[in-house]
């Protein structure tokens, strides 16, 4: 692993900096939006500006990590472990490998579970449209996908205009928001539109 070149490349989608381990809830989020996503890693002893820093204790850090892994994520997490030693000083990399039991919830410091999912290089609340595209990702059950004149209504203004978000689409054709997250759920699993999300809005557009 040439952990310079991924210090260079920055915080980013897989990639995440701390210098050391302070809280099991915040380490939690970040571990959790790795496995919902396509995985990543986290450099330890490294500071946001990419300045090696090192870590005193691998021990303790790695406790800190297994810990959050284990009690603070759910499903539990199983983070992989490498000790980089670089200008006589030690870099923890923890792996989180993409997950095949999604979605992971972290707990917060309400003491409540959240979902999260990367963004850029943010962990970002998932809502409840993503949490669902989540649990059906890794099923094995098929998605019925009708093709009603709602649908058929979402596909033609894509086709006229680049994106819609969920709200849009329900003022538009006056549905409940509950048919319009099934609606919308049901069209990305089949692969006909593509869900977007940043850190301000969520949006759609035509696969």
């Amino acid at each position: 692993m040439n952990i310079r070149r991924l210090i260079l490349e920055g915080e980013g989608v897989s990639l995440d900096f701390k210098k050391k381990i302070t809280s099991c809830e915040k380490i939690a989020k970040t571990m959790v939006s790795f496995a919902n996503n396509k995985g990543g890693r986290l450099l330890i002893g490294v500071s946001d500006n990419g300045t090696i820093s090192g870590v005193k204790s691998e021990d303790e850090e790695k406790y800190m990590i297994t810990r959050a892994a284990h009690f603070f994520c759910k499903p539990a997490l199983e983070p992989i472990f490498e000790e980089i030693y670089i200008d006589d000083k030690t870099v923890l990399v923890a792996e989180i490998r993409k997950s095949e039991m999604k979605p992971h919830y972290a707990l917060g410091e309400d003491k409540k579970w959240w979902v999260y999912i990367r963004v850029n290089d943010k962990s970002v609340l998932a809502s409840k449209i993503v949490i669902d595209v989540l649990k059906h990702e890794n099923s094995d059950q098929g998605v019925l996908l009708e093709y009603s004149s709602k649908e058929k209504a979402l596909l033609e203004y894509l086709h006229e205009n680049e994106r819609i978000t969920s709200r849009e689409y329900s003022h538009m054709l006056n549905l409940s928001r509950r048919r319009t997250q099934r609606i919308l759920v049901n069209l990305v699993l089949s692969g006909v539109i593509r869900l977007h999300t940043t850190e301000k809005e969520e949006y759609y557009t035509a696969s």
